[in-house]
């Protein structure tokens, strides 16, 4: 079992990984992600990023490397990659893709509570969800074929070909699904109507679930 990690926020993991290529400050970190579309993977907030740095300073993960300015700006602390930070590195990366974690998903916490919807509602919002997540999937292609095309290598590709995999596979689920609740094939879906036809106040609790 992985032991619990002091700094645990991933955007921390981005700033250690941008430090190992060269000493940075804090706005060059911010502009370096969003520039490399990191935002789609880690949740980058400018704000939250000077937590983080403060966090991995005072954990000795990284050091001040001396200051910046640029024109008229304030001088900007210029931060470096301690040994203890690349060993950090090392470790962390190990447990994420190594290591499988259970994660809750928003849409699996949906799923979850489906039937609390009618069956043609739940249809429709799933109808709904395929189209745009094919939407997503497009303009991730789009992305990577136009990347490719400038002579990026396909190792600084896998988060989106990995999203696209999954995004695909999520499609074709969802439309099965969809199929099956559409030509009855789906058990329970007399059951499940039935729920959502009892007037209100005297529903039993979700269809398939024990009063």
């Amino acid at each position: 079992m992985t032991a619990e990690r002091k700094i645990s926020n991933p955007l921390a993991l981005a700033v250690l990984v941008l430090l190992q290529e060269r000493p940075m400050h804090a706005y060059e970190m911010v502009t370096t992600l969003r520039e490399r579309e990191k935002q789609d993977s880690i949740n980058i907030k400018y704000g939250s990023l000077y937590t983080v740095v403060r966090a991995l300073h005072r954990e000795g993960l990284i050091e001040e490397a001396g200051t910046a300015r640029s024109g008229r700006r304030p001088e900007r602390t210029v931060y470096a990659l301690t040994d203890r930070g690349r060993v950090e590195i090392r470790d962390w990366l190990r447990e994420l893709i190594g290591e499988p974690q259970h994660e809750f998903p928003r849409f699996v916490a949906g799923l979850s509570l489906l039937p609390a919807l009618p069956p043609e509602e739940a249809v429709e919002l799933l109808e709904r969800r395929a189209e745009r997540v094919a939407e997503r999937l497009a303009a991730y292609r789009a992305r990577m074929a136009e990347t490719r095309a400038a002579g990026v290598a396909d190792i600084h590709l896998v988060e989106d070909d990995y999203r696209i995999a999954v995004g695909q596979a999520e499609v074709e689920w969802i439309r099965r699904l969809v199929d099956a609740l559409r030509s009855g094939a789906f058990a329970g879906m007399d059951e499940w109507r039935a729920h959502h036809r009892r007037p209100a106040g005297r529903a039993a609790g979700p269809p398939g679930e024990a009063g």
